[in-house]
């Protein structure tokens, strides 16, 4: 039996303490998957729990912490089944997930045989943008299948998540992976040779999208040898019906994907201006910006004790939750003193599957993250900039800020404590003025927890309509 997987937080509660596990909803290698009901709320979710027992080496240890942890760097994308939360007893790895009551796509494929296009191409810029996503924070998914796409409901406009990330790794421009990994029909020829990067999981995409329109997969046989083998050759059949009738821009983007040369597949960025996606109504209207850089324009634009608070919750946050931003950092500081540079952070942009606007000024975006005002994002800032503020902003972390904050202990942020707070960013006292005025909702001249949290969650709208629930009951129990 392994030891601990998960960090030391992980341990201090039960998972049966917090939820009831009810039907099993899949089986795996490593455990089973069992619906699950929040004791506090009733809220559904799944459930994967996985047995140590079954974990009977290093690798697959550090399989199930790098699940985690690329859980944790990716769940915030609207197309990701959410990690919720996990916990860790003598016997077993819990993780707490989004429940999607439609199943997999596979079973709506095996119903619906094929799609049309319109309804294909939505499917696909959907799964395009999410690995998308994925390689923009470092990531390669290596198991796109579609069993690993679920319904979040059985209607026809149920949205489409990504999940089980078991088998995905870490990549940076100019990595070379060697294992074979993957579900045999939609295994790139690269993977098959032991010498592949990202371009991979391009090639699972045009698999998916030659059955979305054709109901079958392109590479076939009674043995996954022989499977193997049509892989390797990479003969597109586009003379067996419903191909005939398939538009020549459709067939075009397939052939595209199933490229045996790994570097002309386009990236995933490129893909969503396809002209059959463009035909089919379902391109972007414009690039859609890099994910690293929307992140740090998000806490560019937040007031300074906002950002002061993050990177004080930032320090809260468990190694599961922050060793796949480690890696996002470590790739992005070139150089590896511990601070990324503007020129660095423009080149992992451009590296990582990102893209830069014309009008975005890098510059003026960077100094506004860069609370110590010495030219450069330190770890510490890059962690607060870049963290999933869903996970960021738990209660219990923006408590743990205010605490800091509040040297005094009374239960609200005077003037002088917030100056304190401020110290590195050079503050004005017309600037703290200013705070206080916009955020003193009862005009005593200090910001109180009820009035930080407001703060805290201004800028999200599901945690801020549950701070105007506090809010709401602090005022009826005074």
């Amino acid at each position: 039996m392994v030891g601990w997987v998960l960090s030391p937080s992980k341990r201090e509660h039960r998972v049966h303490d917090h939820y009831k596990l009810g039907q099993i909803l899949g089986k795996g290698a490593f455990g089973i998957v069992y619906h699950a009901t929040d004791l506090a709320d009733n809220r559904q979710y799944a459930c994967k729990s996985i047995n140590k027992a079954k974990l009977v080496t290093e690798e697959d240890v550090r399989d199930v912490q790098r699940e985690v942890e690329i859980l944790n760097l990716v769940s915030d994308h609207p197309n990701v089944a959410e990690l919720v939360n996990t916990f860790e007893d003598t016997h077993f790895v819990h993780l707490i997930l989004e429940l999607c009551h439609g199943g997999e796509l596979f079973d709506r494929i095996v119903e619906q045989g094929t799609f049309t296009e319109r309804a294909a191409a939505d499917y696909f810029r959907t799964m395009v943008l999410v690995i998308d996503h994925m390689h923009q924070l470092g990531v390669m998914h290596r198991d796109i299948k579609p069993e690993n796409f679920l319904l979040t409901d059985k209607s026809d406009r149920a949205k489409l998540k990504l999940c089980d990330f078991g088998l995905s790794s870490y990549w940076k421009p100019g990595d070379r992976l060697q294992s074979i990994v993957g579900s045999c029909y939609y295994v790139a020829p690269e993977v098959l040779r032991r010498d592949y990067g990202v371009e991979a999981d391009m090639w699972s995409l045009g698999v998916m999208l030659y059955i979305l329109l054709s109901g079958l997969p392109p590479f076939w046989g009674d043995k996954e040898e022989d499977i193997f083998r049509m892989v390797l050759k990479a003969d597109i059949d586009f003379q067996t019906p419903p191909w005939p009738s398939i538009s020549q821009a459709a067939k075009d983007c397939v052939r595209q994907l199933l490229n045996v040369a790994p570097d002309g597949r386009p990236i995933a960025s490129k893909l969503l201006q396809h002209a059959w996606l463009k035909a089919q109504g379902a391109s972007l209207d414009k690039p859609l910006d890099s994910v690293v850089l929307s992140r740090i324009k998000k806490l560019s634009a937040m007031n300074k004790l906002k950002k002061a608070a993050l990177v004080v919750m930032a320090q809260s946050l468990s190694e599961d939750e922050i060793n796949g931003l480690q890696q996002l950092f470590r790739s992005i500081d070139a150089d590896g003193n511990g601070t990324i540079t503007v020129d660095e952070l423009r080149t992992a942009l451009s590296s990582l599957n990102g893209r830069l606007q014309d009008d975005d000024n890098l510059g003026g975006i960077m100094a506004a993250a860069d609370l110590d005002g010495d030219g450069t994002l330190n770890y510490e800032e890059f962690i607060a900039a870049t963290a999933n503020l869903n996970k960021l902003e738990k209660e219990a972390n923006i408590l743990a800020a205010f605490n800091k904050f509040d040297t005094d202990h009374s239960g609200a942020l005077t003037r002088d404590e917030i100056r304190e707070a401020l110290n590195s960013m050079g503050s004005t006292d017309e600037e703290i003025e200013n705070m206080i005025d916009q955020f003193d909702t009862n005009h005593d001249g200090e910001i109180d927890y009820s009035e930080f949290l407001a703060m805290m969650r201004a800028d999200n709208e599901d945690l801020k309509a549950a701070s105007n629930y506090l809010r709401r009951r602090s005022s009826v129990c005074s």
